[in-house]
């Protein structure tokens, strides 16, 4: 183990997903304790792994036993190792939430379902671990078919959101392929410490600056970077809900690290902030799309779409610390990728247990027998849209601290009124939600006529428990928002210190 660790966990997430189908070809409730099970696995591993790494070391596997750059490297170090434990770790808790939303939203495609989540698992941990750049082409490849076909296996519009997910993705994918192309044209390598050792020796080159660009714009489609991120609204909004609970905490995440294992680990801080300074034009789109997604969050009046708008402004906090290519903003970008991931995979299992226990999730509809009937539902939602506005002692006050604390030692007040106009923004349209689910009193008492709730009789009253399935998963990841943030001296000390690119 100690050896092949780095490959253990793509490698059972793919044999796992291929066996699904053949395991559960009888009975289909199998499909769901594999999928635990190998989620589980990738968890403890993940653990373990970053365990080995927090000193900063950096171990490989090379397949097949060929050494690179001839042949593909998988690569722990402490960026690679933190990011799949988030990964790892999100994804396992809507796992097990998706067991008591199978009668409502996959219950005619329960072993599909877990067969792609799994392949979807397997894409993300293989683009996070590997060390080659065509390699990750091909997770990319991977990780983006299994997430097509999960949204598609939703509500009526779906396939269309799918379809038009599928054109982007494949522009972007096609842009990061010829940027690599033109990598490897002038470098003649494609593993990413050869290409990194290779490049300084070249000098300015302009085939350089067009890969680079091309690799960015790419990856930027798969971030869901402003103002790449039309296919994101209608994907999130339109899958089932347990789909877009893993995708929207998990894709645009792995997007986010991609760029920085490029941009820093490949091309080097000095040449993408100073030679060639496309971080600073990252910085201002992210900038722009952190305004443009909470003012449009603010326009929506359905609950899965508000979080969809809100996702392209909280990647806009990713992307402007990245740009910002100082260690204060990259602390904070890194910082919210963790944060966010909870935030964002609490709040859309949020939006499953309503539609699931009330029957929508439209937010003007949403009033205070919520509180009565989902107890826990509306207290993970509490916290976790008290982390989005950035209130300490939640997760998402620190990682914005730290973004504010990088445009000030940039110098770019800019950057800094943004963040805080965001943060007024995203109260705007929380608070709206906090209100609705506290404050409001129900208009009409519910009838036969209406829609009828799981766990509540014709007269609206509460019935039945939310569940388990449905309860602790949610409350975990909200919950943990404030240990995160209570904790996150000891995170950013003991882990993101570690993985501050060499020359920033």
């Amino acid at each position: 183990m100690i050896q092949n660790s780095p490959a253990l966990i793509p490698l059972t997430l793919l044999a796992t997903a291929i066996s699904i189908p053949v395991l559960a070809l009888k009975k289909e409730k199998f499909a769901f304790p594999i999928a635990v099970a190998a989620s589980f696995f990738s968890v403890v591993l993940s653990f373990y792994n970053l365990a080995r790494i927090l000193d900063g070391a950096r171990i490989s596997y090379h397949f097949g036993g060929w050494i690179p750059p001839l042949g593909i490297e998988y690569v722990l170090d402490p960026l690679s190792a933190f990011i799949a434990l988030v990964v790892n770790v999100v994804a396992f808790f809507v796992i097990w939430h998706s067991k008591g939303l199978q009668t409502a939203e996959v219950a005619e495609k329960p072993v599909p379902y877990y067969a792609l989540t799994l392949l979807f698992l397997c894409g993300g941990n293989g683009i996070i671990i590997t060390g080659d750049l065509f390699n990750l082409y091909v997770f990319i490849e991977i990780f983006s078919l299994a997430a097509y076909g999960l949204i598609g296996i939703g509500e009526r519009k779906a396939p269309v959101a799918a379809f038009r997910y599928l054109i982007m993705g494949t522009v972007g994918a096609s842009f990061y392929l010829i940027g690599v192309g033109f990598l490897y044209m002038v470098t003649g390598s494609l593993n990413m410490a050869d290409v990194k050792a290779i490049l300084p020796l070249i000098g300015r080159n302009p085939a350089v600056d067009v890969a680079l660009t091309l690799m960015v714009a790419g990856i930027g489609i798969k971030m869901a970077l402003f103002p790449l991120h039309g296919w994101l609204p209608d994907s999130y909004t339109y899958a089932p809900s347990t789909s877009s609970a893993l995708i929207a905490p998990i894709g645009t995440k792995i997007g986010a690290y991609v760029i920085i294992r490029i941009l820093f680990f490949v091309f080097g801080v000095s040449f993408v902030d100073k030679d060639f300074p496309i971080a600073d034009f990252v910085a201002w789109l992210s900038a722009a799309g952190i305004i443009y997604g909470s003012v449009m969050a603010i326009a929506q009046k359905e609950l899965k779409r508000m979080l969809a708008y809100s996702s392209v402004a909280q990647i806009g906090y990713i992307g402007l610390g990245i740009g910002m290519a100082n260690p204060l903003g990259y602390i904070g970008a890194v910082l919210h990728i963790l944060n966010h991931a909870f935030m964002k995979g609490s709040l859309f299992l949020v939006a499953a247990n309503l539609r699931k226990k009330i029957g929508h999730s439209d937010i003007e509809k949403l009033d205070s027998t919520c509180l009565k009937r989902l107890p826990w539902t509306t207290a993970a939602f509490t916290v976790s849209a008290l982390s989005m506005i950035g209130l300490p002692p939640t997760a998402g006050f620190f990682s914005k601290w730290y973004l504010a604390l990088g445009a000030v030692d940039k110098g770019n007040w800019i950057f800094l009124a943004v963040i805080m106009a965001s943060s007024l923004l995203n109260a705007v349209y929380f608070f709206r939600m906090l209100e609705n689910l506290y404050l409001r009193s129900p208009k009409v008492r519910m009838s036969e006529e209406t829609a009828s709730p799981e766990g509540c009789d014709s007269a609206g009253a509460f019935v039945v428990p939310e569940g388990c399935y449905l309860t602790i998963p949610v409350v975990i990841l909200s919950f943990s928002l404030l240990a995160i943030g209570l904790w996150n001296s000891a995170i950013v000390k003991g882990i993101i210190l570690n993985i501050i690119p060499p020359g920033m």
